[in-house]
């Protein structure tokens, strides 16, 4: 019965303490060169991360534009009472897309910790307020059922864009 941007935000909070309290508060070094190089290799002109992104980009684009799922989620998002009554199992949809979501994330923690070659418990922080930002940016609705994977590919690139040429620029 909870918000799920307040339970996502708790769980956060939740995961972020048995990170610290894992790892002691220190980064954890000694990462084998195989993990790494899924950070730092690439195969021809393309970095792993960058062939990971068009790898889980494509797959969700496919999954909410050409399978009943996608449109149950869409349907869910946009308002969870009418897709009840309409006979979506809205409980199956919020876990499916909340596992899709965490194995994502997954996915993201290990290509950044191979990337930095370091597993540092304060990794990422903050990171959640871009992806929101690029979400947004690129046509999502923060109450849910609007919005495409272009889209949030789009608004993603743009944060990144901007995050780098700022760090380029030496502005905080």
């Amino acid at each position: 019965g909870v918000p799920p941007f307040i339970a996502t935000m708790g769980s956060q909070i939740i995961c972020r303490g048995l990170a610290l309290l894992i790892a002691d508060g220190r980064p954890i070094n000694g990462l084998s060169d195989s993990f790494v190089w899924l950070g730092a290799g690439s195969i021809g002109l393309l970095p792993i991360p960058v062939i990971f992104m068009i790898i889980s980009a494509i797959i969700t684009w496919y999954l909410m534009k050409y399978t009943k799922t996608g449109r149950h989620i869409y349907a869910v998002g946009g308002n969870a009472q009418a897709a009840l009554v309409s006979g979506i199992k809205t409980k199956r949809i919020k876990l499916f897309v909340f596992m899709f979501e965490g194995v994502l994330c997954a996915i993201a923690g290990m290509v950044l910790t191979a990337r930095v070659s370091s597993g540092q418990p304060s990794l990422g922080e903050g990171f959640e307020m871009d992806a929101i930002a690029g979400a947004v940016i690129g046509g999502v609705s923060l109450s849910g059922g609007v919005g495409t994977i272009y889209g949030v590919v789009c608004g993603a690139l743009v944060i990144g864009v901007l995050n780098n040429g700022m760090d380029l620029l030496n502005i905080n």
